[in-house]
């Protein structure tokens, strides 16, 4: 062969390989493995919004106070005294005069029991005898039930919560029925709404009791500021001035900076499942539909047809036959084709 010839077949081998390097194409891969992963849904609002997450403290009989132990703003635990009172002495004289009266039916029932076994009262008289004691009775209980007691009494805190608002002072006379204090409850050891959220109705069918809720500040002081908590009741209707529907949430606030009346964001995990977690570049569409590309050990590019879930943010939950062995193409995927030969960016195939 001459030299020619053989420069010839040299330059056709190289640009043969050249042709065949140009063929393989280059990509970047991550690992993908099943995961639990929620679509959240954004919702802002209020905490301790709701009336039913309030609790007001009075009386039923009247009294003095004769000591405020707790002020507005200050959280409290379930047994925590609040204010001690005085009762009205008319009060103490009326439970008083109670206990008098059943002692005193009771002795005349005994009495009239006595002489109509020895045939000296009539049955009329043993039932009217009865009759007053079973009323006296009645009425002691419904004194016992008000909790009126002589000298001072401490009134606890009935629930765990924040004092929002205080109505009375020390020294004020208050009337049964009064409200004293207010407390805003659901500190996380009760099952009540204590975060009041408003969410797009078309959002509403995947919301479910149970979803978790993460709240966020929306003060610049609060931003980076998170709590955890769950949905307990979602609204069946449109709030006719908000055109939103009202979702209320538990959310364990204890000692954190989330007060009552801290206006808050919050991002409720909804449709929550395990599926295969991948980012979302690695998800291309076509008009078969939504599919990924994996790496076979051969360095071939394998299409796999996936069933998108959920979306958060940059990383989708899919569902179909991956291979959590094989690497997941990322980037480069656009120009796959199912077969083709891959390699890794800077050269070595994964």
């Amino acid at each position: 062969m001459s030299i020619g010839a053989h420069a010839a077949g040299a330059a056709s081998a190289s640009a043969g390989d050249d042709a065949a390097d140009q063929s393989v194409v280059s990509v970047q891969t991550v690992r993908v493995q099943r995961a639990v992963i929620a679509q959240p849904v954004r919702a802002y609002g209020i905490v301790a919004a709701s009336a039913s997450n309030l609790t007001t403290v009075n009386l039923p009989y009247v009294a003095r106070i004769a000591q405020m132990r707790v002020q507005a703003g200050q959280s409290v635990t379930r047994g925590t005294p609040l204010f001690v009172v005085q009762a009205d002495p008319a009060a103490v004289l009326a439970a008083t005069q109670a206990k008098s009266a059943v002692t005193l039916a009771q002795g005349e029932l005994a009495r009239t029991q006595s002489l109509y076994d020895k045939g000296l009262a009539t049955q009329s008289q043993l039932a009217t005898a009865r009759k007053a004691a079973e009323d006296a009775q009645q009425a002691l209980a419904a004194q016992n039930q008000t909790g009126v007691a002589g000298g001072n009494k401490i009134i606890a805190a009935p629930i765990d919560g924040v004092v929002l608002q205080v109505s009375a002072a020390q020294g004020d006379q208050v009337q049964p029925g009064a409200a004293i204090l207010q407390l805003a409850g659901g500190n996380g050891k009760d099952a009540r709404a204590n975060v009041m959220l408003s969410v797009e109705p078309s959002d509403i069918p995947a919301i479910h009791a149970g979803d978790t809720v993460t709240l966020h500040g929306l003060s610049t002081t609060l931003a980076k500021t998170a709590a955890d908590g769950h949905v307990v009741l979602v609204g069946a209707s449109v709030d006719q001035q908000s055109q939103l529907v009202n979702v209320g949430a538990n959310v364990p606030l204890g000692q954190s900076a989330f007060i009552p009346g801290t206006r808050v964001s919050a991002d409720i995990a909804t449709r929550s499942g395990t599926h295969w977690v991948v980012p979302r570049a690695a998800v291309l569409k076509d008009d078969k539909g939504a599919y990924v590309f994996q790496i076979t050990p051969q360095n071939k590019a394998r299409r796999v047809a996936v069933v998108t879930q959920v979306e958060n943010g940059d990383r989708y939950g899919v569902d179909g036959p991956i291979d959590g062995a094989e690497g997941l193409v990322v980037s480069g995927n656009y120009e796959l084709k199912d077969g083709m030969a891959v390699r890794a960016a800077g050269g070595a195939p994964r």
